[in-house]
């Protein structure tokens, strides 16, 4: 399964009838009776194409002693650590109660991403508990009928981003390679650097550029973690692209850049940084990765200082969007400078991969409101509610707001700047998707 959901709340708001409708079976007893669900149970969950591990936990129950609702709320604690997301359950038919306003703050303070389902919404008997659900500081609530099988689509939606594409996972990713892609324009010295690195000749390399013209991959070891350097051959600009061999090498690049984790962009330090260096980074940024640069041939350069100041300036100018990429001189060649190069790609690869809990989030947003507050629409405030990480590699943002406005770019860009600084991610893509609530009442008149 490629992501684990826990489903919470309190006895009897249909926790157990949602587990067996993503089941698909009737793996979950279910009952009028609160507090039927003790244990954990876990089950093979699918909607449509989305397949996860759900597990159905025990009515959240206000004991913290060796009681039997006490061990099961420990139970119900294990369940939300081990899920990548959470899913709050409320009965819109009752409303919000004291038990729910009291583990939706339990939960804002959890690092799990929680997202907020109003469960038994068929019909108009939920709507007034819908529209309460946005009190509980947990977003937008996604409305539902477990019983009914309503409102699936709606929950896909919010579950797809937390699908984890090939090569992704948990803490157990120091088991596997770390996807690293050598990229830049041919003849930047990308095959000797991977000779070096590995210790031995196994990339062609000469003088003409071009040599390389397959993505050739390594399995390789660095001081115990495992690393799979990709090689790539080097990718000209478009109009000099022509014959068809290179035309598929260059597809074959741009898709290595796609597959990786991390990409290092190889620059000749002789011919500085030209703009076909910066297209090539800007599409790094664009897939999503993490990124180092690598200047290489540094030791045949006179003006170190000048031409180092002139590659940040041109990077802080043409990619403000990631600010504080690494840069690292070396000589592909001798290999001076080359030992700094993976410690670099290591770091970038761990802010890649930065999780940041909700409740942190939600207290320097408030900050950031009160600095700058959001610009008008309509004559009134927009009104951002609430804001959560949805995944990370990289980290990617919701952020819940109302419905009367979109929110500027400028607005967008200010807050992606305050979690770069603030939260120290530098040279890592950061991705902020404002999510609209509709009002349910709008058009009835």
């Amino acid at each position: 399964m490629s992501f684990t959901v826990a489903i919470i709340g309190r006895p009897n708001v249909g926790k157990s009838t949602l587990f067996n409708r993503l089941v698909g079976k009737k793996l979950a007893l279910v009952d009028d009776t609160p507090g039927v669900t003790r244990d954990r149970r876990e089950g093979e969950a699918s909607i449509s194409s989305l397949n996860f591990r759900v597990i159905d936990t025990a009515g959240l129950e206000e004991r913290f002693d060796d009681s039997l609702e006490g061990r099961m709320r420990r139970q119900t604690e294990i369940a939300l650590a081990e899920a990548d997301v959470a899913l709050m359950l409320i009965d819109a038919r009752t409303g919000i109660t004291p038990l729910d306003k009291h583990f939706a703050g339990w939960l804002r303070k959890s690092e799990t991403p929680v997202i907020l389902v109003a469960n038994k919404c068929e019909g108009k008997a939920g709507m007034p508990g819908l529209m309460e659900s946005f009190s509980l500081g947990l977003g937008e609530p996604v409305a539902l009928s477990a019983e009914h099988g309503e409102g699936m689509a709606e929950l896909f939606d919010v579950l797809l981003p937390f699908e984890k594409q090939d090569g992704e996972g948990d803490e157990d990713d120091e088991e596997k390679p770390l996807q690293l892609a050598i990229v830049g324009r041919p003849n930047a010295g990308k095959s000797t650097l991977v000779n070096h690195l590995i210790g031995e000749d196994r990339m062609l390399t000469g003088p003409e550029a071009g040599v390389t013209r397959d993505a050739i991959a390594v399995e390789w070891n660095y001081e115990g973690r495992a690393i799979k350097l990709v090689d790539t051959a080097g990718l000209r600009k478009k109009a000099r692209v022509q014959k068809k061999l290179e035309k598929l090498s260059v597809a074959d690049s741009l898709r290595v850049i796609r597959m990786a984790e991390v990409v290092v962009l190889m620059v000749d330090a002789e011919e500085t940084f030209e703009k076909q260096d910066l297209t090539i980074a800007a599409h790094v940024i664009e897939e999503g990765r993490a990124l180092v640069i690598a200047v290489n041939k540094w030791d045949t350069v006179k003006d170190r200082q000048g031409t180092l100041k002139l590659i940040r300036d041109r990077l802080s100018i043409s990619l403000p969007q990631v600010r504080g990429v690494p840069v690292i001189t070396l000589s592909a060649l001798s290999g001076r400078g080359v030992e700094k190069l993976i410690p670099a790609v290591l770091e970038v690869y761990e802010l890649w991969n930065t999780r940041i809990s909700t409740a942190r989030l939600n207290r320097w947003l408030e900050i950031m409101l009160e600095q700058h507050p959001p610009p008008m629409a309509k004559g009134r405030r927009l009104k951002v509610r609430y804001m959560t990480q949805v995944k990370a590699r990289p980290p990617t943002f919701s952020l819940f707001m109302s419905s009367r406005g979109e929110l500027p770019e400028s607005y967008i860009r200010y807050l992606i700047n305050g979690l770069r600084e603030d939260f120290k991610l530098p040279a890592v893509p950061i991705r902020l998707f404002p999510r609209t609530g509709k009002n349910p009442y709008a058009d009835k008149g």
